[in-house]
């Protein structure tokens, strides 16, 4: 974590919980409002990724190696489609997942979180489709982990992805991820987890 923190990483991470609940209940109740009005939601893809993720000891101020094993429903509600031209082509969407993270290392349990990722898909290519991913939300540990001292956290993270249409109806997606999870300082000790994550999945 940075010296100077953010305006985020004050904030109490049992409000920013809070605060994504309201968030996750106004898009539910936005999408069900769009169901209603008749939008089309059928374009809308959904994934299921899986991977593994290992955190560093001496990056930032995390002390300790968690390795996980991650599996990662999401639902891909596109915003802004046919943007730009050339090789910048592409849409906007908002990517709402579910992450299950089975801790394997120092401890063996789990992590359950829910991330709101802003996400932009290079479309200039029939084929091989680049994107760009950021976002956070919280998380909930249920893992013994040294230095953890909260088991609701919060996490940001932040990854580049490559999406391979196989065919009409499913692509492949591969994705590197950098993932943060901390408490915000609302309980001590709070050593940050600073981690990669490699991510396979299909889109259907």
């Amino acid at each position: 974590m940075l010296n100077s923190p953010s305006v985020w990483t004050i904030i109490p991470v049992r409000v920013q919980a809070i605060i994504f609940s309201l968030i996750l209940l106004c898009t539910l109740s936005q999408i069900a409002t769009a169901n209603t009005s008749g939008i089309d939601f059928s374009k809308d893809p959904w994934t299921v990724l899986g991977g593994y993720g290992q955190s560093f000891p001496g990056w930032g101020q995390t002390t300790q190696r968690v390795e996980t094993i991650d599996l990662v429903p999401r639902y891909n509600r596109i915003i802004f489609n046919d943007l730009g031209s050339g090789w910048y082509r592409g849409f906007h969407s908002i990517l709402v997942e579910v992450p299950v993270h089975f801790v394997v290392s120092p401890d063996v349990s789990t992590m359950i979180g829910m991330n709101f990722l802003a996400c932009y898909t290079f479309t200039a290519d029939q084929t091989i489709h680049p994107y760009l991913f950021g976002g956070g939300g919280p998380v909930y540990s249920f893992a013994d982990v040294p230095g953890m001292g909260a088991e609701l956290n919060g996490n940001y993270q932040f990854g580049i992805g490559l999406e391979y249409e196989m065919a009409k109806s499913y692509n492949l997606l591969l994705e590197m991820r950098y993932h943060h999870i901390s408490n915000g300082g609302s309980e001590e000790p709070n050593d940050p987890l600073n981690s990669c994550k490699l991510l396979v999945g299909v889109t259907f």
